[in-house]
């Protein structure tokens, strides 16, 4: 798909992969990739390829915690707090203010502001995953090292265990 046919978020996020040498193209769903199953449907792929991106709030400085996890896994917030203290839930403005994206559309990389971010440890199980990239409609496809390549961010256990 050509760059400039995207929604503008999504042209960011495609011209900034490009800009740290991802190549694989940001690919325009039909369908709301909201939910991870949704997304899941959309690709063909597993719930679990889906990572997805969750975004809470620091209490005691405010600052954004980005925790990517595969779809199929909720986050567990007390895991989260262990690395980076105490966290709490953040709204719809928090989100788009902080990343520059809506909920359902929140790219693991180009945020507004840098966020502490944490990769679940269950993606290094799978060969490829697909992430949103900056809409509801737009992800694209990557590998856990790539991932992690271009976040820069540690690899933690933070799936909820029953």
């Amino acid at each position: 798909m050509n760059v400039t046919a995207l929604p503008e978020t999504a042209r960011r996020v495609a011209l900034l992969l490009r800009e740290r040498g991802h190549e694989k193209p940001v690919v325009m769903l039909s369908q709301t990739g909201k939910t991870s199953a949704e997304a899941a449907a959309g690709l063909g792929c597993s719930v679990a390829q889906i990572a997805k991106s969750i975004l809470f709030r620091r209490r005691h400085d405010d600052a954004p915690v980005l925790v990517v996890a595969s779809g199929v896994n909720r986050v567990d917030e007390k895991k989260v707090a262990q690395h980076v203290g105490e966290i709490g839930r953040a709204d719809a403005a928090f989100v788009r203010e902080k990343t520059g994206y809506a909920i359902g559309g929140v790219c693991p990389i180009g945020h507004l502001t840098p966020p502490v971010t944490l990769i679940d440890s269950d993606l290094l199980q799978l060969d490829s995953l697909w992430a949103a990239a900056g809409h509801p409609h737009a992800v694209f496809n990557l590998s856990p090292q790539e991932l992690i390549a271009l976040t820069g961010a540690p690899v933690a256990d933070v799936a909820l265990r029953a």
